[in-house]
């Protein structure tokens, strides 16, 4: 069974029976520590000097990419026809992926509809890929539109596919601070270059 940990803060009889529940070191005070069955945590620790420096940068990292003509130093996987496909500089995971739309809009409902077919259909292709190069156990897809939602960039949408594998943040990831990826991001883009065959649909104008 795999355990989570609620926090529960109040005090009484509903805080003391409650503690009853979890760890027999539990504290007693407070702030009581419950095992939660039914929820998992993923802690990303080794992301936060990227989310903390995001609102430093100036102008929109998205479209900024766009502009360098060199697709492996940008490190943009595939370039369609409203949307391309770049690795996640910061990944959670190996094979980390963004699938990003050139026009530069902040919420979903705001994309065309040939835009948001495309951005599916790349979403769709690149979990086919994902798949036979990683053999993962599962597949993470989904966006954070709003920077309350959690997006690291919240003026651009974009949505984030990629593989997980069972119990793959372990102690190291959330003790150490520290993220073990089996291989370097030239490695990943590489190899994701290839099995989209060299591809090169679309290249955006500068104003786009």
């Amino acid at each position: 069974m795999k355990l989570g940990y609620n926090f529960l803060t109040g005090s009484g009889k509903a805080a003391q029976n409650a503690g009853k529940h979890g760890s027999r070191n539990a504290p007693q005070t407070l702030c009581d520590l419950l095992p939660c069955p039914a929820m998992d945590y993923l802690w990303t620790p080794w992301r936060y000097n990227y989310v903390t420096n995001t609102d430093k940068a100036s102008g929109c990292v998205f479209c900024e990419v766009l502009q360098e003509p060199d697709d492996e130093k940008a490190r943009i996987v595939y370039r369609g026809t409203h949307c391309f496909i770049i690795l996640n500089t910061f990944p959670y995971t190996s094979g980390h992926v963004m699938v990003v739309p050139y026009a530069h809009l902040d919420e979903l409902q705001k994309l065309p509809p040939d835009v948001a077919q495309e951005m599916m259909a790349l979403s769709q292709r690149m979990e086919g890929v994902l798949r036979e190069l990683y053999r993962p156990d599962g597949v993470n897809l989904g966006m954070n539109i709003g920077k309350a939602a959690g997006a690291g960039v919240a003026g651009h949408i974009h949505m984030h596919v990629l593989p997980r594998w069972v119990a793959d943040a372990n102690f190291v990831s959330v003790v150490g601070e520290t993220r073990i990826l089996p291989e370097t991001l030239d490695v990943t883009w590489r190899r994701m270059k290839e099995a989209f065959g060299g591809s090169r649909v679309g290249m955006p104008t500068p104003d786009a």
